[in-house]
């Protein structure tokens, strides 16, 4: 379910699509699901179809044209559930597992009962709904809070709380769906009346306890967000720890959820993994750097520098301190981009340098070559940007500019100060400046001391 407003959110970005980790909301129940088994994934949105093309083509979306509650969410997916069990959990509780869910449809397909409910015991039960049992242990009803008057002081008292997740038998929730009344100051149809309307008919409600009321936890606000951000992201980090990866300093440390990290590989402080970056063994990371969707090979080792991807870098390349590196770069095996380095829309070859001081952009550069401090590709002429080629075993002097389109043979080298608008050709040295003139006595002339 996931048409809800949100507007305890504060927000123009629908509650469900906040990020958690590197993913929407919505998200995170979603891959829960599919992860359980799920045979079929339908998820009720708003009629604003805020998810629409965001879910993968295994999500059926079904609107909910008015916002008539939670009951009226599963109305509207009603004609779409399908046969068997059915579980229905809200959009806004991205710390549910698939652990969790096959555990409520397996403890469901084992009590014979026409519903089962997830709950969990709270300390502080405040705005949750209560579940009331029987004397047998069965679920009578679920009293909700939120409307005033309608629990007692008897039941407000009870700590068990409805966790918003449930698993139904398909044909009688069919049946109740159909009668149920909206008849609440609110005009809504909720989804725990289900319940009554279960038992009003003889059949059995049983409940099913999630230990860990985390798992469970929504979202309504900016706060709540953060707490259950800060939760997944423990998560995240322990399962890369028990993976064999190192976390220095977790606590300063952000990896979202679909990073992968090889074993062996050291993740230092202030260091952010994001979006679908991917490391491979034995590599360290930071401190203080950012990856977004790079892709780097076995024992790679960066340092203060920003990656922003997609880009990839191959196995025992150097990169920082403070190197800049955007999309499509490729660093293959052992390169090294330097401190104070940009890189972008380049091929840097194995075993080339580029140290310090210089920004490389859409060029391709061959193994072997060493790209002297403050080297730069001129690529754009106000119009058009134009490739650089280098060649292999190039060695170019500090303070040498590339004004491309330009090629550069195989162990060529440049001279220090360098404009090169020719190609050079292989082995041949390129000189491109002014030659130097001396004024004497220019200092007197202007009339200093």
């Amino acid at each position: 379910m996931a048409a809800g407003q949100g507007t305890r959110m504060r927000s123009e970005t629908p509650k469900i699509l906040h990020d958690v980790c590197g993913r929407p909301m919505i998200g995170w129940p979603v891959a829960a699901a599919r992860d359980a088994g799920a045979a079929r994934i339908v998820v009720v949105e708003g009629n604003d179809r805020a998810l629409d093309g965001r879910l993968g083509e295994d999500v059926q979306l079904v609107v909910q044209e008015r916002a008539d509650g939670t009951g009226g969410a599963v109305r509207a997916a009603r004609d779409h559930l399908g046969d068997g069990i059915v579980v229905v959990v809200n959009g806004d509780v991205p710390l549910v597992t698939d652990a969790a869910l096959r555990s409520l449809a397996d403890a469901h397909a084992q009590s014979r009962a026409a519903a089962t409910i997830a709950t969990t015991v709270l300390d502080d039960a405040t705005g949750y709904g209560r579940v009331v049992r029987g004397p047998d242990g069965a679920v009578e009803r679920v009293v909700e809070t939120k409307r005033p008057g309608d629990a007692t002081a008897d039941e407000l008292a009870i700590h068990e709380v409805n966790a918003g997740v449930y698993a139904f038998d398909a044909a009688p929730l069919r049946t109740a769906l159909d009668r149920l009344r909206a008849d609440n100051a609110q005009g809504e149809y909720y989804l725990p009346d289900v319940v009554a309307l279960l038992r009003a008919d003889g059949l059995a409600v049983a409940a099913h306890v999630v230990e860990d009321p985390t798992v469970l936890l929504g979202v309504n606000d900016r706060v709540e967000l953060a707490r259950v951000r800060g939760l997944a992201q423990q998560r995240i980090i322990e399962a890369h720890q028990r993976a064999g990866v190192t976390v220095v300093d977790p606590s300063n440390t952000i990896i979202e959820a679909d990073v992968l990290l090889g074993m062996d590989t050291i993740v230092e402080p202030s260091t952010f993994l994001r979006g679908a970056t991917r490391a491979g063994a034995a590599c360290r990371l930071g401190p203080l750097t950012t990856i977004v969707d790079g892709r780097l090979g076995d024992a790679v080792t960066v340092v203060h520098s920003y990656i922003h991807g997609p880009l990839h870098i191959g196995d025992r390349v150097t990169v920082g301190p403070f190197s800049y590196l955007r999309p499509g770069t490729v660093l293959r095996d052992r390169a090294k981009a330097g401190a104070f380095v940009e890189i972008k829309n380049s091929d840097i070859g194995e075993g080339t340098k580029v140290p310090h001081l210089s920004y490389i952009g859409d060029a391709d550069v061959g193994p072997g070559t060493n790209l002297g401090a403050s080297t730069i590709t001129a690529n754009y002429d106000g119009v058009t940007k134009h490739r650089t080629t280098i060649g292999a075993n190039v060695r170019t002097s500090v303070d040498t500019t590339f004004v491309a389109p330009v090629t550069v043979g195989d162990n060529a080298y440049t001279g220090a100060g360098s404009v090169i608008t020719k190609d050079i050709p292989p082995k041949a040295l390129g000189i491109a400046r002014e030659r130097q003139t001396n004024i004497e006595g220019y200092a007197d002339r202007r009339g200093g001391a």
